[in-house]
């Protein structure tokens, strides 16, 4: 067992000696990287790096400092012998002078001794830092500095001659634009295509011209020469004219073709040129062309009347359904709220007749929504029997806040029948029917299209005339605002009530525009009757929004005058159709005008209406063949209706009333 014992402890001496070895390696390494390090620190602090007087001054200073001991300074310098071991083991001696020792070297003398602690050294120069703070870590020398400061004057500058230079140019071109658009004709100049390619041909007005007026003569030619058998040169003649007629469609207005037309044309001008032939010819096309020009003017009016009056059919779905929901209410539901404010004179009242359930909600609406006092506003609602259920299940429903609704029954007013209507007897004579209704034995569209007009459902409806008898319709009440369904209000409409008539019956807006709309449109003045009592240039006013005094009304009997001048025109040699003409006559001398931003016309027939003036309006009006609810509308206006529009109503979404619809 000794082997074995003598061996392990061989090891293990050995294993000592190892680590004891490394151990004084270690020490002996990191001895010199600290002599390395010291070494470098103070050859680093003999040589400053710094080369401004600030630096090179406090550096100074710093030096003077470590060199003081006790309370004189070293004015010589001194020879320092450096013991020290290197990485090998062995001891060194250096010579240092004692200017290059760094400051956190402390020099001890035998009667005061002192050590100079780096830790005031270091708080003294913190506090120089913050007397003197630098405002740059790197110093630059003062040309540097200038040649910078012009280099940045020179970029500010130009940036601001060219942003100057942008305005300039911006304003010279908005010049331009505003002088080319002066120059700019918008008149149709034979272009008939608005795919036209101006560019590749820059005279094609003179070119377009040109063709237009070889098709007519090669027309007047071929007529020529078809009578004189010349079959050849008709079939020419045809064939081009075909082939510029289909240029023309394409806006290919070549030079090219219409001198192979030319060509043709020459040839039969040698053949069948005839003076006194060709003019007659040429005036034979020409009572043609007119004659097809009328008829499609007709064709074109008469379609406008047609799709005027036709209702469509999400707006036929409309009162359908409301008409079955009002028969399945009990007669408890019927009724509606508030009724003892429907003959308080002291309130705002408004008078609408129509059979138009959309529109007179629209109306209710747009004037409920600017009032600034909705509880103070009455509505009276008069319908025909096709439509009354409807009317009275929409506003049962849809009930404006705060504000009394009243929806009557036209037939159920007993007193307005032909014996003390005049327009009612008229209406039932054989003649009235034959001459409102004879349209449909026309042949032709184009024919019937002058009567056609007169068959527009308005003018033979009471409800169009019931505005003549306000004061039975309403006899408690002092003051009305008579409105159409096609009108949408825009502000808030009390301070009509507080306008001072001065005596007369109607508040109305004029309409008269120089020559335009006056008495001598509407009336007959051919007629005695009409040229004895009245100015042909008085100036004429709408129906719309009219503000009635029914006091001032009775006292005049305005009834009255209105009966007098329908009787006299039962043979309608007074005036054709309508009530403004009548509207005219009856208020003659006894209409109040009011200012025209009350009441802005025009919407349903002018596209060229100034938009400030519409925008500013109290009421617009729509008046004309072209309504909101119609595809027939004028797109830029439709939305001063529709926005007045509850398109979330379920009834509205049940018969497809959308806005898709309605823009």
């Amino acid at each position: 067992m000794k082997p074995p014992c003598r061996r392990l402890t061989l090891s293990l001496s050995r294993l000592v000696i190892v680590i004891f070895l490394v151990l004084i390696h270690i020490a002996l390494v990191a001895a010199d990287a600290f002599d390395t390090l010291t070494v470098q620190r103070e050859i680093i602090e003999a040589w400053p790096l710094f080369d401004c007087p600030q630096c090179m001054d406090k550096k100074e200073q710093l030096h003077t400092k470590s060199m003081a001991v006790g309370n004189h300074q070293i004015e010589k310098d001194i020879d320092i012998i450096v013991t020290y071991t290197d990485t090998s083991g062995a001891i060194r001696i250096r010579t240092v002078k004692s200017k290059d020792l760094s400051a956190s070297w402390s020099l001890e003398d035998q009667h005061d001794t002192r050590v100079l602690d780096t830790n005031e050294l270091s708080a003294n120069e913190h506090a120089d830092v913050n007397e003197q703070p630098l405002k740059t870590p790197f110093p630059m020398h003062p040309a540097k500095l200038r040649r910078r400061a012009l280099r940045q004057e020179r970029r500010d500058r130009r940036t601001a001659e060219l942003i100057q230079g942008g305005d300039k140019r911006e304003t010279q071109m908005r010049s331009a634009a505003i002088e080319r658009a002066k120059t700019f004709d918008t008149s149709v100049k034979a272009k008939y295509s608005i795919w036209r390619k101006e560019y590749e041909s820059p005279n094609s007005d003179s070119t377009l011209k040109l063709m237009l007026d070889q098709i007519i003569m090669a027309k007047a030619y071929a007529s020529i020469a078809k009578a004189k058998n010349a079959t050849a040169i008709y079939d020419s003649l045809i064939k081009h004219s075909k082939r510029s007629q289909q240029a023309i469609g394409e806006a290919t207005y070549d030079i090219d073709r219409a001198k192979e037309m030319g060509h043709i044309l020459s040839l039969a001008k040698d053949q069948f040129y005839d003076c006194i032939l060709m003019a007659r010819k040429l005036r034979v096309m020409l009572q043609s062309t007119e004659a097809n020009v009328e008829e499609v003017k007709k064709k074109s009016a008469s379609l406008t009347q047609l799709a005027a009056k036709t209702v469509p059919r999400p707006l036929h779905c409309l009162p359908l359904v409301l008409t079955t929901d009002y028969f399945l209410l009990s007669d408890e539901k019927k009724k509606f709220s508030n009724s003892r404010s429907l003959e308080d004179p002291s309130l705002y009242h408004y008078a609408i007749f129509s059979d138009n359930v959309l529109a007179t909600s629209v109306v209710v609406n747009s004037t409920v929504l600017h009032a600034k006092e909705p509880g103070k506003h009455v509505f009276h609602i008069v319908t025909d029997k096709l439509n009354f259920a409807a009317m009275k299940m929409w506003f049962l429903v849809n009930s404006p806040a705060g504000s009394t609704i009243q929806v009557q029954n036209v037939d159920d007013f007993t007193w307005l029948n032909s014996s003390y209507c005049p327009v009612l007897r008229q209406l039932e004579s054989s003649r009235m029917k034959e001459y409102y209704f004879k349209a449909h034995q026309t042949s032709s569209l184009a024919a019937g299209s002058d009567n056609l007009k007169y068959r527009n459902p308005k003018y033979l409806s009471m409800l169009n005339h019931l505005r003549f008898y306000l004061p039975e319709v309403y006899p408690k009440l002092d003051k009305i605002l008579f409105l159409d369904d096609d009108i949408v209000v825009q502000k808030d409409l009390t301070p009509l009530w507080s306008v001072d008539l001065h005596g007369m019956v109607n508040g109305a807006v004029e309409t008269c525009k120089e020559s335009f709309h006056r008495f001598d449109k509407y009336l007959n003045f051919s007629n005695p009757k009409i040229s004895d009592n009245f100015d042909p240039d008085a100036c004429g006013w709408a129906f719309g929004m009219n503000m009635f005094d029914l006091k001032e009304w009775k006292k005049r009997d305005i009834t009255g005058i209105y009966h007098g001048w329908q009787n006299m025109n039962e043979e309608r040699t007074l005036w054709k159709l309508g009530t403004l003409p009548p509207g005219l006559i009856t208020f003659y001398n006894l209409t109040h005008p009011l200012d025209r931003g009350w009441h802005v016309l025009g919407l349903g027939y002018d596209p060229a209406l100034n938009q400030t003036e519409i925008e500013n309006a109290a009421v617009v009006h729509y008046n004309g063949n072209y309504k909101p609810w119609l595809d027939l509308a004028i797109s830029k206006y439709k939305s001063y209706w529709s926005r007045y529009v509850i398109f979330d109503n379920p009834y509205l979404q049940l018969c497809n009333i959308n806005t898709f619809m309605l823009s």
